[in-house]
């Protein structure tokens, strides 16, 4: 069973959103002086590859640690938005009514805008594709368990507010942001899955996203 890693790897200096702290992972035992190796690790919980919950925005909203861990799996499918670029930015509703008949047999829909290969640099903070309003209105007519895209977030960097972040969550619909390798994925027939860390009160939480098939 094939198994693709759709997920940044977590380390000191990584790329956060502008005005989150970066991680700091450091060596608190070693196998030298200790006789086994543990690591300190101060991380948001919002870095990396991650999930956000309707409590990241919404008042009073569901958090991680309280959904049904079946919300953080199930069938997923890719779509290619690998065709926007920063001159016509927004993925609209144009773009995903091709694969309607689709996104109704799905949990989970994945925007590959291959976005993520300019992770690490300045470009990947601005005018990256990403979904406007009226097409976030329209999926969550679906009832799909997440929307997972391949940039730092889900909303425009150039537009103000968070109008899709609160479309979606306010549906109860996991947004899971910085997402990595989607050129890898088939189309459909595959699983995705994005367990969080189950903390108290989770608000987000990195993970380890994965697609099997």
């Amino acid at each position: 069973m094939p198994v693709i890693d759709l997920s940044h790897t977590i380390k000191n200096g990584m790329p956060v959103f502008p005005g989150t702290e970066t991680p700091t992972i450091e060596e608190v035992f070693s196998h030298e002086m200790h006789g086994f190796c543990e690591h300190r690790l101060n991380i948001f919980s919002h870095i990396g590859t991650h999930i956000d919950a309707p409590n990241h925005m919404i008042p009073g909203g569901e958090t991680l640690d309280k959904m049904d861990v079946s919300r953080f799996i199930g069938p997923g499918m890719c779509i290619d938005c690998t065709h926007k670029n920063p001159k016509s930015p927004q993925i609209n509703i144009d773009d995903l009514i091709p694969y309607e008949a689709e996104i109704s047999e799905c949990d989970f829909i994945l925007l590959n805008t291959g976005w993520y290969t300019n992770w690490g640099m300045d470009k990947y903070f601005t005018h990256y594709p990403a979904l406007n309003e009226e097409a976030a209105r329209w999926l969550v007519d679906f009832d799909l368990k997440g929307v997972g895209v391949d940039v730092i977030s889900i909303d425009s960097a150039e537009i103000s507010g968070y109008g899709v972040h609160n479309i979606l969550l306010e549906q109860g619909t996991i947004i899971i942001e910085n997402l990595n390798n989607l050129h890898q994925l088939p189309e459909e027939g595959f699983i995705f899955s994005c367990l969080p860390l189950k903390f108290n009160n989770a608000d987000g939480s990195p993970v380890r996203a994965i697609a099997t098939y």
